[in-house]
């Protein structure tokens, strides 16, 4: 099994600890392939993909643009752009698989059971309805409420999420809100049904840094009193650290390195993730100067034989160039790097990494 045990006890800060005694995890995520079919043939965005989320969790995804990261959130939410599909692989939420459902039937899955938050909350409110009517329809479709209650449930949320003067501000636009109260609006759009997953793409970007630090507190603090099991998409490993429990790395559609968050940060266990967890400015530790990964992300035509980050490595050996690994126990988690295998990366390669 890719990961670690289900979590449910909390630590002093709160992150949720392993337990023995859980139940089947609430997400799980098996050798998903999500493909884009062209005129010049079938791209792999997305490619043998595996993990868990548990109930009250928050798994961090982490990598580059074109990592796949949001392309696997858009698969378990139903809402991959055309030509996109699930090729391979299976979505189970609590036991029942979902990535095979018939549309309306995902909608109503979406909707009640999974929420979504994404970047940019003017894309996820509709600029002609009040915040209030957005609300209150969304709940009546999945909680069959009166008008009225529904509409004291909206205020409960706009409250719940930090919305000042909620009682007045339902009945305001989407315009009518700054960037961060927008996003705190989004967020109670999402837990209107009391969802047990958020699929939260890239939720802060678009924030200046002090709305984001208020915005991962209220998904921490959401998390834990609802039991909402989150996956966070980002490429900032800042916000990985703030939020998450677990983090799953991923580079050209695939999962590099999975494990705890702590772990992880302190013991990297993948030459990519190194390079992630060295590009980043640490407060107090004077650095002469950032680590660089060299080179790009490879385009989805052009990933190269053996480990697709080969390229860019600077401890890759002849094994690198032949052979793709798999995820294999390392530290704390899971690496897909030859350097935790027993036969080792073969002969070292001398010299710069190919993209420099």
């Amino acid at each position: 099994m890719v990961g670690e045990p289900s979590r449910s006890a909390q630590d002093d800060s709160g992150r949720i600890m392993p337990s023995q005694t859980d139940n089947a995890p609430l997400l799980e995520v098996k050798r998903l392939r999500v493909e884009f079919p062209t005129r010049r043939g079938t791209l792999l965005a997305v490619d043998d993909v595996s993990f868990e989320i548990a109930a009250g969790e928050v798994l961090g995804v982490v990598g580059e643009s074109g990592a796949g990261k949001s392309l696997t959130g858009h698969a378990i939410i139903g809402l991959l752009e055309p030509p996109g599909r699930v090729a391979a692989g299976e979505i189970r939420l609590e036991g029942r698989r979902i990535d095979n459902l018939p549309y309306e039937e995902m909608r109503k899955v979406r909707g009640a059971q999974i929420g979504a938050i994404f970047q940019d909350p003017l894309t996820s409110l509709n600029p002609l309805y009040s915040v209030g009517r957005q609300l209150v329809e969304t709940i009546q479709t999945h909680l069959h409420l009166s008008a009225a209650r529904a509409r004291t449930r909206a205020v409960d949320l706009l409250k719940e999420v930090g919305i000042p003067g909620a009682e007045q501000r339902i009945d305001h636009y989407p315009h009518q809100f700054s960037g961060g109260m927008r996003q705190r609006v989004v967020i109670a759009l999402a837990l209107c049904a009391g969802p047990k997953l958020i699929v939260a793409d890239e939720p802060t970007t678009a924030l200046d840094v002090s709305i984001q630090a208020q915005v991962i507190a209220l998904l921490k603090r959401l998390c834990r009193e609802h039991r909402t099991a989150v996956m966070l998409v980002t490429h900032d490993m800042g916000v990985i650290a703030e939020t998450a429990d677990r983090v799953a790395v991923m580079y050209a559609g695939r999962i590099v390195e999975i494990g705890p968050v702590r772990e992880v940060i302190k013991h990297a266990n993948h030459p990519y993730t190194e390079g992630l967890m060295g590009s980043i400015p640490s407060l107090g530790h004077r650095t002469e100067r950032l680590t660089q990964i060299d080179g790009s992300m490879p385009r989805l035509t052009e990933i190269p034989n053996g480990c697709a980050f080969n390229p860019r490595c600077h401890r890759r050996g002849r094994r690198c160039l032949v052979e793709r690994p798999d995820l294999m126990p390392a530290g704390g988690g899971s690496a897909a790097c030859w350097l935790h295998d027993a036969k080792g990366v073969g002969d070292a390669i001398v010299g710069e990494p190919a993209n420099a």
